[in-house]
């Protein structure tokens, strides 16, 4: 993803509420000058536009070697969806996509799993919003092996953290180490930084005040 589209990224999860600045404390109980909900997202102009930056990073870190995608429950669901669209209408590649439900299904066509059904061999991508500390995939993967004997290399995030955990290391660098699985965020804690930093200081000055607040717990917390 070249600074541009970063920027632009940045900016529509700003546009959209996704992005939100102020003081939330996250699942791991740190006071945090920022939060990410990609759930705020709402509208058609707003999915569709995420599925191009999902998109375009799925082509610009691995290409069109990958057979299905998939999109955790629940908010991966219309994020696999728009991925999948947005490879078919910019880039003329039509992939399958699948996601699962919270429950099994007793009735009609039954399982875990709705739409593409993997097979032995398939090549699985991994569409989700964000990744903590990677509980849920975790969890997810023994549903997918269930289906099929399948591989997950690479998953992609609209934002990494670059939080430290409790072994010391990032969730992405765990998810790598432990189950080699590549995670590529569209955004991370330091291109929102940046946003922070550039020309949105002069044209939305009400964000200059979280620009140390950025800094102090990126040096608590996080490893660039």
């Amino acid at each position: 993803m070249t600074n541009e589209q970063k920027t632009e990224f940045v900016q529509l999860m700003i546009d959209s509420d996704v992005l939100m600045f102020g003081s939330f404390v996250t699942k791991s109980g740190r006071n945090s000058p920022y939060f990410v909900n990609t759930g705020k997202y709402r509208t058609g102009r707003q999915i569709e536009l995420l599925g191009r930056f999902y998109a375009d990073a799925v082509i610009s870190a691995i290409g069109i070697e990958f057979d299905c995608m998939f999109g955790p429950a629940y908010k991966g669901i219309p994020l696999v969806t728009a991925t999948a669209c947005s490879l078919f209408s910019r880039h003329g590649i039509d992939k399958p996509y699948f996601f699962n439900r919270k429950e099994a299904k007793d009735h009609g066509e039954g399982g875990v799993l709705v739409g593409y059904q993997p097979k032995d061999g398939d090549k699985v991508v991994v569409i989700e919003d964000v990744i903590t500390a990677g509980a849920g995939l975790r969890a997810d993967l023994p549903v997918l092996m269930a289906a099929a004997k399948v591989s997950v290399t690479d998953m992609f995030i609209s934002v990494d953290r670059c939080e430290v955990g409790m072994g010391g290391k990032t969730a992405v660098t765990e998810v790598k180490e432990e189950l080699g699985i590549a995670v590529h965020p569209i955004v991370t804690v330091l291109d929102i930084l940046d946003y922070l930093r550039g020309p949105s200081c002069t044209t939305q000055p009400q964000y200059a005040e979280y620009v140390p607040q950025m800094e102090k717990y990126m040096e608590q917390y996080c490893v660039l």
